[in-house]
Protein backbone atom coordinates (compact mmCIF):
# COMPACT_ATOMS: atom_id res chain seq x y z
CA UNK A 1 0.00 0.00 0.00
CA UNK A 2 1.24 3.22 -1.30
CA UNK A 3 1.49 5.64 1.87
CA UNK A 4 2.97 8.72 1.97
CA UNK A 5 3.24 11.37 3.98
CA UNK A 6 5.42 14.07 2.10
CA UNK A 7 6.11 14.97 -1.84
CA UNK A 8 8.95 17.37 -2.82
CA UNK A 9 8.65 18.58 -6.40
CA UNK A 10 10.85 20.29 -8.54
CA UNK A 11 10.47 23.28 -9.59
CA UNK A 12 11.98 24.55 -13.11
CA UNK A 13 12.72 27.79 -13.26
CA UNK A 14 13.10 28.16 -16.70
CA UNK A 15 9.32 27.05 -17.85
CA UNK A 16 6.11 28.13 -16.88
CA UNK A 17 4.53 24.89 -17.37
CA UNK A 18 5.34 22.18 -14.21
CA UNK A 19 4.17 18.93 -15.03
CA UNK A 20 6.09 17.66 -12.17
CA UNK A 21 3.87 20.17 -9.75
CA UNK A 22 0.47 18.68 -11.84
CA UNK A 23 1.98 14.95 -11.15
CA UNK A 24 2.34 15.93 -7.69
CA UNK A 25 -1.22 17.35 -6.70
CA UNK A 26 -2.60 14.18 -8.60
CA UNK A 27 -0.49 11.79 -6.49
CA UNK A 28 -1.09 14.14 -3.38
CA UNK A 29 -4.78 14.22 -4.35
CA UNK A 30 -5.07 9.92 -4.15
CA UNK A 31 -2.77 9.76 -1.32
CA UNK A 32 -3.19 12.69 0.88
CA UNK A 33 0.35 13.70 1.04
CA UNK A 34 1.66 17.35 1.75
CA UNK A 35 3.64 18.84 -0.94
CA UNK A 36 6.55 20.91 -0.44
CA UNK A 37 7.86 22.82 -3.71
CA UNK A 38 11.66 23.02 -4.10
CA UNK A 39 13.48 25.50 -6.19
CA UNK A 40 17.32 25.57 -6.42
CA UNK A 41 18.67 28.82 -7.59
CA UNK A 42 22.33 29.83 -8.37
CA UNK A 43 23.62 33.27 -10.22
CA UNK A 44 27.07 32.27 -11.21
CA UNK A 45 28.53 35.90 -11.18
CA UNK A 46 28.10 34.95 -7.59
CA UNK A 47 31.73 33.55 -7.96
CA UNK A 48 32.75 37.01 -9.72
CA UNK A 49 31.97 39.19 -6.64
CA UNK A 50 34.93 38.15 -4.15
CA UNK A 51 36.12 41.34 -4.43
CA UNK A 52 32.59 43.01 -2.33
CA UNK A 53 32.36 42.57 1.06
CA UNK A 54 30.76 39.60 2.99
CA UNK A 55 27.62 41.57 3.93
CA UNK A 56 27.36 42.78 0.42
CA UNK A 57 27.58 38.71 -1.03
CA UNK A 58 25.22 38.32 1.66
CA UNK A 59 22.62 41.09 0.35
CA UNK A 60 22.77 39.86 -3.83
CA UNK A 61 22.48 36.01 -2.47
CA UNK A 62 19.35 37.18 -0.49
CA UNK A 63 17.72 39.63 -3.16
CA UNK A 64 18.22 36.69 -5.68
CA UNK A 65 16.31 34.04 -3.11
CA UNK A 66 13.89 36.23 -2.01
CA UNK A 67 12.59 37.36 -5.79
CA UNK A 68 12.80 33.99 -6.72
CA UNK A 69 10.72 32.84 -3.72
CA UNK A 70 7.99 35.49 -4.94
CA UNK A 71 8.16 34.06 -8.36
CA UNK A 72 7.61 30.57 -7.03
CA UNK A 73 4.37 31.76 -4.81
CA UNK A 74 3.42 33.15 -7.79
CA UNK A 75 3.55 29.52 -9.75
CA UNK A 76 1.85 27.87 -7.22
CA UNK A 77 -1.01 29.88 -6.91
CA UNK A 78 -1.69 29.99 -10.73
CA UNK A 79 -2.09 26.13 -10.49
CA UNK A 80 -3.92 25.36 -7.25
CA UNK A 81 -5.39 26.82 -4.13
CA UNK A 82 -4.26 23.76 -2.06
CA UNK A 83 -1.57 24.68 0.58
CA UNK A 84 1.90 23.74 -0.46
CA UNK A 85 5.19 24.68 1.16
CA UNK A 86 8.18 26.60 -0.50
CA UNK A 87 11.43 26.08 -0.21
CA UNK A 88 14.27 28.24 -1.99
CA UNK A 89 17.93 26.69 -1.81
CA UNK A 90 20.94 28.48 -2.64
CA UNK A 91 23.19 25.55 -4.11
CA UNK A 92 25.37 25.54 -7.29
CA UNK A 93 24.32 21.64 -7.00
CA UNK A 94 20.75 21.04 -7.51
CA UNK A 95 20.89 17.32 -6.96
CA UNK A 96 22.68 18.13 -3.68
CA UNK A 97 20.44 20.10 -2.20
CA UNK A 98 17.62 18.25 -3.32
CA UNK A 99 18.80 14.95 -1.64
CA UNK A 100 20.34 16.75 1.10
CA UNK A 101 16.45 18.08 1.87
CA UNK A 102 15.19 15.13 1.30
CA UNK A 103 17.81 13.45 3.93
CA UNK A 104 16.67 15.89 6.47
CA UNK A 105 13.17 16.08 6.15
CA UNK A 106 12.17 12.40 5.60
CA UNK A 107 10.44 12.90 2.11
CA UNK A 108 8.78 10.02 0.40
CA UNK A 109 9.01 10.46 -3.25
CA UNK A 110 10.88 13.46 -5.26
CA UNK A 111 8.83 14.10 -8.55
CA UNK A 112 10.44 15.78 -11.62
CA UNK A 113 9.87 17.27 -14.95
CA UNK A 114 12.08 15.30 -17.59
CA UNK A 115 12.65 17.95 -20.68
CA UNK A 116 12.13 17.45 -24.77
CA UNK A 117 14.71 17.33 -27.03
CA UNK A 118 13.43 19.76 -29.82
CA UNK A 119 15.90 18.02 -32.47
CA UNK A 120 14.66 14.55 -31.75
CA UNK A 121 11.41 14.86 -29.90
CA UNK A 122 12.97 12.75 -27.16
CA UNK A 123 13.24 13.11 -23.38
CA UNK A 124 15.99 14.45 -22.19
CA UNK A 125 17.34 13.53 -18.94
CA UNK A 126 19.63 16.43 -17.16
CA UNK A 127 22.56 16.08 -14.94
CA UNK A 128 20.80 16.94 -12.37
CA UNK A 129 18.48 14.01 -13.05
CA UNK A 130 20.67 11.49 -13.37
CA UNK A 131 22.28 12.45 -10.31
CA UNK A 132 19.31 12.25 -8.09
CA UNK A 133 19.08 8.66 -10.25
CA UNK A 134 22.24 7.72 -8.22
CA UNK A 135 21.92 9.29 -5.28
CA UNK A 136 18.76 10.32 -3.90
CA UNK A 137 17.43 7.77 -1.06
CA UNK A 138 13.64 7.84 -2.07
CA UNK A 139 12.11 6.93 -4.87
CA UNK A 140 12.44 9.65 -7.84
CA UNK A 141 9.50 10.29 -9.99
CA UNK A 142 10.45 11.62 -13.72
CA UNK A 143 7.29 12.83 -15.67
CA UNK A 144 6.39 14.05 -19.01
CA UNK A 145 3.72 16.31 -19.55
CA UNK A 146 0.78 13.43 -19.84
CA UNK A 147 -2.44 12.11 -17.94
CA UNK A 148 -2.09 9.32 -16.47
CA UNK A 149 -5.70 8.04 -17.86
CA UNK A 150 -7.73 4.83 -15.74
CA UNK A 151 -6.93 0.99 -17.24
CA UNK A 152 -3.51 2.33 -18.41
CA UNK A 153 -0.81 0.47 -18.12
CA UNK A 154 2.04 -0.02 -15.82
CA UNK A 155 5.26 -1.80 -16.30
CA UNK A 156 7.86 -3.04 -13.82
CA UNK A 157 11.09 -4.05 -15.30
CA UNK A 158 12.76 -6.94 -13.30
CA UNK A 159 15.57 -9.07 -13.52
CA UNK A 160 14.02 -12.53 -12.28
CA UNK A 161 16.93 -14.60 -13.49
CA UNK A 162 19.45 -13.60 -11.07
CA UNK A 163 20.64 -15.56 -8.08
CA UNK A 164 22.09 -12.54 -6.46
CA UNK A 165 19.87 -12.17 -3.33
CA UNK A 166 20.08 -7.82 -3.52
CA UNK A 167 18.14 -8.18 -7.02
CA UNK A 168 15.73 -10.96 -5.93
CA UNK A 169 14.54 -8.50 -3.16
CA UNK A 170 14.44 -5.81 -5.34
CA UNK A 171 12.58 -7.59 -8.16
CA UNK A 172 9.81 -7.93 -4.95
CA UNK A 173 10.41 -4.30 -4.24
CA UNK A 174 9.56 -3.27 -7.53
CA UNK A 175 6.54 -5.75 -8.43
CA UNK A 176 4.77 -4.43 -4.90
CA UNK A 177 5.14 -1.04 -5.94
CA UNK A 178 3.67 -2.13 -9.29
CA UNK A 179 0.55 -3.05 -8.03
CA UNK A 180 0.41 -0.15 -5.77
CA UNK A 181 0.32 2.17 -8.36
CA UNK A 182 -2.25 0.22 -10.36
CA UNK A 183 -4.60 0.21 -7.38
CA UNK A 184 -4.16 3.63 -7.14
CA UNK A 185 -4.68 4.58 -10.74
CA UNK A 186 -6.91 1.45 -11.75
CA UNK A 187 -4.40 0.58 -13.79
CA UNK A 188 -2.86 -2.54 -15.16
CA UNK A 189 0.31 -4.10 -14.15
CA UNK A 190 2.81 -5.72 -16.68
CA UNK A 191 6.25 -7.30 -15.71
CA UNK A 192 8.90 -7.25 -18.11
CA UNK A 193 12.45 -8.95 -17.96
CA UNK A 194 14.70 -9.52 -20.59
CA UNK A 195 17.84 -12.25 -20.85
CA UNK A 196 20.93 -12.30 -22.68
CA UNK A 197 21.59 -13.93 -26.25
CA UNK A 198 23.94 -17.02 -27.29
CA UNK A 199 27.77 -14.88 -26.61
CA UNK A 200 29.07 -14.96 -30.44
CA UNK A 201 32.68 -15.64 -29.00
CA UNK A 202 31.88 -18.93 -27.57
CA UNK A 203 29.86 -19.75 -30.82
CA UNK A 204 32.97 -18.92 -32.99
CA UNK A 205 35.55 -20.26 -30.83
CA UNK A 206 34.10 -23.54 -29.48
CA UNK A 207 32.40 -25.06 -33.03
CA UNK A 208 30.98 -27.91 -31.20
CA UNK A 209 29.19 -25.45 -28.76
CA UNK A 210 24.96 -25.89 -29.09
CA UNK A 211 24.20 -22.44 -29.00
CA UNK A 212 20.57 -23.03 -29.62
CA UNK A 213 20.40 -25.77 -26.76
CA UNK A 214 21.85 -23.27 -24.61
CA UNK A 215 19.65 -20.52 -25.89
CA UNK A 216 16.26 -22.50 -25.05
CA UNK A 217 18.03 -23.20 -21.64
CA UNK A 218 18.64 -19.72 -20.69
CA UNK A 219 15.15 -18.63 -22.04
CA UNK A 220 12.85 -21.70 -20.31
CA UNK A 221 14.90 -20.42 -16.97
CA UNK A 222 14.02 -17.13 -17.17
CA UNK A 223 9.93 -18.02 -18.04
CA UNK A 224 9.71 -20.55 -15.39
CA UNK A 225 11.30 -17.75 -13.28
CA UNK A 226 8.93 -15.25 -13.99
CA UNK A 227 5.91 -17.68 -13.85
CA UNK A 228 7.11 -18.13 -10.34
CA UNK A 229 7.38 -14.58 -9.33
CA UNK A 230 3.79 -13.73 -11.26
CA UNK A 231 2.04 -16.34 -9.65
CA UNK A 232 3.84 -15.15 -5.92
CA UNK A 233 1.78 -11.62 -6.78
CA UNK A 234 -1.18 -13.23 -8.98
CA UNK A 235 -0.61 -11.41 -12.23
CA UNK A 236 -1.64 -13.28 -14.93
CA UNK A 237 1.13 -14.46 -16.83
CA UNK A 238 -0.10 -13.11 -20.34
CA UNK A 239 0.78 -9.44 -18.67
CA UNK A 240 4.65 -11.24 -18.55
CA UNK A 241 7.27 -10.42 -21.33
CA UNK A 242 10.09 -12.58 -20.99
CA UNK A 243 12.09 -10.94 -24.49
CA UNK A 244 15.93 -12.13 -25.49
CA UNK A 245 18.33 -9.39 -25.61
CA UNK A 246 20.02 -6.17 -23.75
CA UNK A 247 17.12 -4.76 -21.08
CA UNK A 248 17.97 -1.13 -22.84
CA UNK A 249 16.15 -2.38 -25.72
CA UNK A 250 13.81 -4.60 -24.20
CA UNK A 251 12.14 -2.74 -21.67
CA UNK A 252 11.82 0.47 -24.20
CA UNK A 253 10.02 -1.97 -26.66
CA UNK A 254 7.54 -3.66 -24.29
CA UNK A 255 6.56 -0.13 -23.04
CA UNK A 256 5.96 1.29 -26.35
CA UNK A 257 4.06 -1.67 -27.42
CA UNK A 258 1.88 -1.52 -24.56
CA UNK A 259 1.76 2.08 -24.53
CA UNK A 260 2.10 2.43 -20.79
CA UNK A 261 1.73 5.53 -18.68
CA UNK A 262 4.61 4.53 -15.92
CA UNK A 263 7.69 2.23 -15.63
CA UNK A 264 8.90 0.99 -12.52
CA UNK A 265 12.72 0.49 -12.60
CA UNK A 266 15.29 -0.45 -9.84
CA UNK A 267 19.08 1.33 -9.23
CA UNK A 268 20.66 -0.98 -7.45
CA UNK A 269 22.75 0.75 -4.71
CA UNK A 270 26.25 -0.32 -5.28
CA UNK A 271 29.66 1.36 -5.11
CA UNK A 272 32.65 1.02 -7.51
CA UNK A 273 32.59 -0.73 -10.69
CA UNK A 274 29.64 -2.96 -9.71
CA UNK A 275 27.20 -0.14 -9.39
CA UNK A 276 28.90 1.79 -12.17
CA UNK A 277 27.68 -1.20 -14.75
CA UNK A 278 24.16 -1.86 -12.72
CA UNK A 279 23.84 2.18 -12.63
CA UNK A 280 24.75 2.38 -16.72
CA UNK A 281 22.28 -0.20 -17.59
CA UNK A 282 18.95 1.51 -15.68
CA UNK A 283 20.55 4.85 -17.07
CA UNK A 284 20.15 3.60 -20.43
CA UNK A 285 17.10 2.33 -20.33
CA UNK A 286 15.48 5.42 -18.59
CA UNK A 287 17.46 7.36 -21.50
CA UNK A 288 15.16 5.64 -24.41
CA UNK A 289 11.45 5.85 -22.59
CA UNK A 290 9.19 7.98 -23.55
CA UNK A 291 6.83 7.85 -20.46
CA UNK A 292 7.03 8.76 -16.90
CA UNK A 293 9.88 6.74 -15.11
CA UNK A 294 9.69 5.45 -11.07
CA UNK A 295 13.52 5.09 -10.22
CA UNK A 296 13.28 2.79 -6.78
CA UNK A 297 16.28 1.92 -4.73
CA UNK A 298 16.70 -0.99 -2.82
CA UNK A 299 16.19 -1.20 1.20
CA UNK A 300 18.73 -0.13 3.45
CA UNK A 301 20.34 2.70 0.95
CA UNK A 302 22.20 5.25 1.77
CA UNK A 303 23.52 7.96 0.00
CA UNK A 304 26.18 8.69 2.17
CA UNK A 305 27.80 5.30 1.63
Amino acid sequence: MINYNQLLVVIDPERDRQPALSRALEVADKTGAAITAILVVYDFSYDMTTMLSGEEREAMRDAVVKDKAEWLKNILANHTSQPIDVVVEWHNRAHEAITHYVTDNHVDMVIKATKRHDDFASILFTPTDWHLLRRCPCPVLLVKDHAWPAQGNILAALNVGTEDREHAQLNEKLTSIAQDYANLLIANVHLVNSYPGTPLNVSIEVPEFDSATYNNSVRNHHIEEMEAHAKKFKIDFKNCHVIEGMPEKVVPQVAKKIDCELVIIGTVGRVGISAALIGNTAEHVIDELECDVLAVKPDGFSSRR
